[in-house]
């Protein structure tokens, strides 16, 4: 048992070296000051001044977080409703939309892009940041869905009960007492589905029109002409920024008192 346990602690860490040495590697030669990727020729900060220099990069960030932020704050809205109404109602159909809601999760993103591309061309609408967001949105509220059901399903009725037996009105029952409650899967869902947002490649390059240009995008153009310092730094930081959100979205999706516990 302990000879493959060991094996086993191997096994593990090599799968972890595969998964993640290539992402130290970019970190660490982001730092290069050599123009050449494969030699390591001393640290410097130089390609991180140049990122704040460089206008594409910069119109790219914006164009980011305009979509960004703006996909969140509708696919939270929708993805909270449809969680709630999941959640705590019996409707006909209900089985369906249950369904329905994991089709932009499973089905392969370039099928999403290529469906909404020709949805927007039906519809003749030009493509802009605009088509960009509402393509974010259709597979973002199913995150933010997920993710609030998830919450819904600890949670205890009787307090709204209570609440309701003090006199509360329905309406000041759902702001004061379940809102509150069920906040923090709220906020983990709009995290997820920002992170999401800001790293879509795939659905982006089909409906993304002229100006459109998101982060995702403009990195994968400077990579036509060969992985550099920049490129690698522009990564780094796209990656921390993930990692961050992703690792504040996790710990909002514990129960009370589980971290301290861990």
């Amino acid at each position: 048992m302990r000879r493959r346990g060991r094996w086993l602690g191997a096994y593990a860490w090599l799968v972890y070296l595969f998964l993640y040495a290539p992402i130290a590697i970019l970190v660490v030669f982001s730092f290069n000051k050599s123009t050449q990727t494969a030699v390591w020729a001393g640290g410097t900060l130089d390609w991180y001044r140049s990122l704040a220099r460089n206008e594409l990069i910069l119109a790219s960030v914006k164009n980011s977080l305009i979509v960004g932020v703006a996909s969140t704050i509708i696919a939270t809205v929708f993805g909270t409703l449809a969680a709630l109404a999941l959640g705590r109602y019996e409707f006909r159909g209900k089985g369906i939309t249950k369904n329905l809601l994991y089709l932009p999760i499973i089905i392969p993103e370039i099928v999403i892009g290529a469906a909404l591309v020709t949805f927007f061309g039906v519809l003749a609408l030009h493509l802009s940041l605009w088509t960009v967001t509402l393509a974010h949105v259709v597979f973002c509220v199913s995150f933010v869905a997920i993710v609030v059901r998830a919450r819904l399903s600890g949670f205890d009725r009787s307090l709204e009960e209570a609440a309701l037996d003090l006199g509360a009105r329905p309406v000041q029952t759902f702001f004061r007492v379940t809102l509150p409650l069920i906040a923090p899967g709220i906020v983990a869902g709009a995290l997820l589905s920002f992170t999401i947002s800001i790293d879509d490649y795939v659905v982006t390059s089909f409906v993304a029109g002229v100006g459109a240009t998101t982060l995702p995008l403009q990195i994968y153009s400077m990579l036509k002409v060969g992985v550099t310092p920049e490129v690698n730094a522009v990564s780094t930081l796209l990656l921390l920024v993930t990692v961050v959100l992703i690792v504040i979205a996790q710990r909002l999706q514990q129960p009370p008192g589980e971290g301290v516990r861990d």
